[in-house]
């Protein structure tokens, strides 16, 4: 299941232009670059930096520029070499939850890949592990050893990585089969109506954005299992099954019932809304995995607890 945010999408020799408001937030132009563009605020501010963000008039911006709704700025991102190359690295905030001699289940934070692609330029699961001295060993490629499934840039939350050829062999055959468990909250705009069901919508590319999912005639099968854990007015936290892991399906779907995620401005969500309750990116994560020990067939379950920016958000409406 992918999840995520347009900068899985991205090329090198990135060229964009996004107007404020619209295709990115307001506020602190490193923030809402990286809200944008899908990366972390560390690698935003490395852009500004290196002077590829600019203003429409060419002028070139600060970490703290204030961006105002309307105005328009660029992303212009040279080419790397090799990048797809898988590079280790440290990521702080990843934690390990569960070392098995086949998998390695870990708490994936935001603003961090599943594995390299062509125009990703913050980090990845597969080089985080490597930094932490893990050696994956599957026939999987390269720039994707051991990875049987992923969670996108901007989603958090529990993911689980093979060691092993025998481990990534049956995980890989698990979740093409549907055997998983997958379970996520999610924070929606409004109320949805009914509180609790199915969506059934095929999804596929978005006709008229490279980087988007819709809900198409010709897409593929996506079933969406829904209810509410608890309703604050101008949100409803939902707890979401997936029967199927389309790119993006949470999202799609709900935007498509008119309920976009809390923060996904990608998919409709309201810009004002998110800056109020301080998020920087959909309001999505994977809270709970099960799925068959690779070697004993057992049943195995792993959780996820919210982080900060997702716990916060609840607590302001909770509070207010």
């Amino acid at each position: 299941m992918s999840d995520g945010g347009i900068g899985e999408q991205f090329y090198d020799g990135l060229d964009k232009t996004f107007v404020v408001g619209q295709d990115c937030p307001t506020g602190r132009a490193d923030a809402a670059v990286a809200t944008a563009v899908g990366t972390t605020r560390t690698v935003a501010a490395e852009w500004i930096n290196s002077g590829y963000l600019r203003r429409a008039d060419g002028a070139a911006l600060k970490k703290s520029t204030k961006l105002v709704t309307g105005e328009t700025i660029t992303v212009v991102v040279p080419p790397r070499e090799n990048p797809l190359e898988p590079r280790s690295e440290i990521v702080d905030q990843l934690k390990v939850i569960a070392d098995d001699e086949h998998y390695v289940v870990i708490d994936k934070p935001t603003g961090v890949a599943a594995h390299p692609s062509l125009g990703w330029h913050g980090p990845t699961v597969v080089g985080a592990l490597m930094g932490l001295g893990y050696r994956i060993s599957t026939s999987g490629a390269a720039e994707r050893q051991g990875i049987v499934h992923r969670l996108d840039v901007g989603t958090t939350g529990i993911m689980v990585v093979a060691k092993t050829e025998l481990g990534y062999t049956a995980l890989k055959n698990a979740f093409r089969d549907r055997t998983p468990i997958k379970i996520y909250h999610a924070l929606v705009q409004g109320l949805p109506d009914p509180l609790e069901g199915t969506i059934d919508a095929p999804i596929g590319r978005h006709h008229g954005h490279e980087w988007k999912f819709a809900v198409t005639q010709d897409g593929r099968e996506s079933v969406t299992h829904y209810e509410t854990e608890e309703a604050f007015g101008p949100a409803t936290l939902l707890k979401v099954d997936l029967e199927t892991g389309r790119t993006h399906q949470i999202r799609v779907h709900f935007s498509a019932m008119g309920h976009p995620l809390a923060g996904d401005l990608t998919y409709g969500a309201d810009p004002t809304f998110a800056a109020k309750l301080g998020l920087t990116r959909q309001w999505l994560h994977a809270a709970e995995l099960s799925f068959p020990h690779p070697a004993t067939g057992e049943t195995m379950h792993y959780s996820s607890q919210y982080p900060a920016d997702l716990h916060q958000a609840l607590a302001l409406l909770q509070t207010h």
